[in-house]
């Protein structure tokens, strides 16, 4: 990527080491169904053109820009410069989707499925949100936890 392309997108899921084949395919699409402008993936995220990944798109590969970030903290630290705001996908401690301004100039990060984001990231991020939950599941699976995300974004700015 280059930095002018950056500097165009107001509305971006960037994914930190997600490793899962069909959560980054499901995220790439629903990126793509509701009106994201890019999905970044850092270097140690599985490969966006792995074969899985890309039947899990469904086409959307086509249809929105798929960017491999070789340092995602830096390019973090430019959309923050860019005037983005870094928004951490979190299962605790953190604010509820539906209360917090999630409808323009974001970058949304959702982290590993497993381990979550790296305190790197956590720290780097503007602000932190959740998916309110009532059962006693600890987290969503991330390609869940993105859609509910990238959803609330697009009806915040729907509304």
């Amino acid at each position: 990527y280059n930095d002018e392309l950056l500097a165009e997108l107001k509305r971006i899921i960037v994914l930190e080491n997600v490793q899962d084949p069909g959560n980054a395919g499901t995220i790439i699409r629903t990126a793509d169904a509701f009106g994201f402008d890019a999905v970044i993936f850092s270097k140690d995220s599985v490969d966006p053109y792995n074969s899985k990944v890309i039947r899990s798109t469904m086409g959307s590969l086509f249809h929105i820009p798929v960017i491999i970030s070789k340092d995602i903290y830096s390019t973090l630290e430019k959309m923050k410069d860019y005037g983005l705001t870094i928004i951490a996908a979190h299962p605790r401690e953190a604010e509820l989707c539906y209360e917090a301004d999630i409808s323009q100039n974001i970058a949304i990060v959702i982290g590993n499925e497993g381990s979550g984001l790296s305190e790197k990231i956590l720290n780097i991020a503007d602000k932190k949100i959740m998916t309110p939950m009532k059962g006693s599941a600890e987290s969503l699976n991330a390609s869940v936890a993105a859609s509910i995300l990238l959803y609330e974004s697009m009806r915040q700015r729907d509304i």
